[in-house]
């Protein structure tokens, strides 16, 4: 009768176990959605993204927009036909947020912004996770005017700047915005003259494109200083640099690191010295953890910013460790 009784009491466990097992990993789905979904960054957030949502009991469905508004639009509506139990997002046209927002919202899915923020006339309508853009700017304005002083560039007439920017973008314009404003603050010698900005769509082959035609416009300049939005832009700089045959004097500084790290290990060097590292697991992880957060009914905070830290060929495998794979 014991051993009946312990056997029954085994399956009870077991099976209370078993339920509690499957009601764990059957909370819903979360949904990833993200503009340019075939980036390295947004690939290595959704997986961190991803992580966090199943850790949770969540299913992750990962949505690549294609930086289409159509396509953007349909994975909203198709989240809403799912019942996603929540949306973590970067929408590809701020523009839009208000129709992404009011459309989630009519069906109580609650939405996270991540690296871009939905937004109407600057101001924030949803949560949103990303990087301290002004803040990771200045990191990038301080590193070049420190590289220019050390290197005795900063009132040489031959040497330029070129600031990659993405105008349309309200996540990046701050960036860009730090950039200039460290670099100048630091640099004060240097002719603002020989400062240039080209406006691109976030993209390594628009960066290539707008800085070889700076490039190309301005052939006094020999030895150029570059920076831009994001790794994407800075690794296109870099490209066009090569082949204007002007990649062995200059010094581009990235931000992001998940390209750079690729440059930092090419034979013979590449003009790529360094650039901002923040760690799109930080911003993957942080999305859905402010997510499962308004999914509980909890208060959150509007806005949760990941800081960076300036990494080079030097020291790049111990900064970002398992990053630099």
């Amino acid at each position: 009768m014991k051993k009946i009784f312990a056997i029954a009491i085994s399956v009870l466990i077991l099976t209370g176990l078993a339920a509690g097992m499957a009601s764990a990993a059957d909370k819903g789905v979360i949904y990833g959605i993200y503009k340019a979904g075939d980036q390295t960054w947004f690939i290595d957030e959704g997986a961190a993204a991803k992580k966090a949502a199943e850790e949770a009991g969540y299913r992750f469905i990962f949505v690549d927009a294609k930086m289409s508004p159509e396509e953007y639009l349909k994975a909203i509506d198709n989240a809403i036909a799912n019942n996603a139990a929540g949306v973590v997002t970067c929408i590809p046209d701020q523009t839009m947020s208000q129709a992404a927002v009011d459309k989630l919202a009519a069906a109580k899915i609650p939405v996270v912004a991540a690296d871009d923020a939905l937004e109407v006339d600057g101001r924030k309508i949803a949560p949103w996770v990303g990087i301290n853009a002004y803040v990771i700017g200045e990191a990038n304005g301080e590193w070049l005017a420190n590289y220019a002083n050390a290197n005795n560039l900063l009132e040489n007439p031959e040497v330029g700047l070129l600031i990659v920017t993405m105008d349309t973008v309200s996540s990046c314009v701050p960036r860009a915005e730090g950039e200039y404003d460290k670099f100048t603050a630091l640099a004060p010698s240097f002719d603002k003259k020989r400062i240039f900005k080209a406006d691109y769509d976030g993209t390594t082959e628009k960066g290539n494109t707008v800085s070889a035609a700076v490039f190309t416009a301005h052939p006094e300049i020999k030895t150029w200083l570059v920076t831009g939005a994001n790794e994407e832009g800075t690794v296109g700089a870099v490209r066009a640099l090569e082949s204007a045959g002007l990649d062995k004097n200059a010094c581009v500084v990235g931000l992001g690191a998940y390209m750079s790290k690729d440059e930092f290990r090419k034979p013979g060097g590449s003009a790529m010295k360094a650039s901002a590292y923040f760690s799109s697991d930080a911003v993957g992880a942080g999305s859905v953890k402010v997510l499962l957060d308004l999914i509980d009914g909890k208060e959150v905070t509007q806005e949760t910013a990941v800081d960076a830290i300036i990494v080079t060929p030097e020291n790049f495998e111990a900064v970002m460790g398992d990053a630099a794979k």
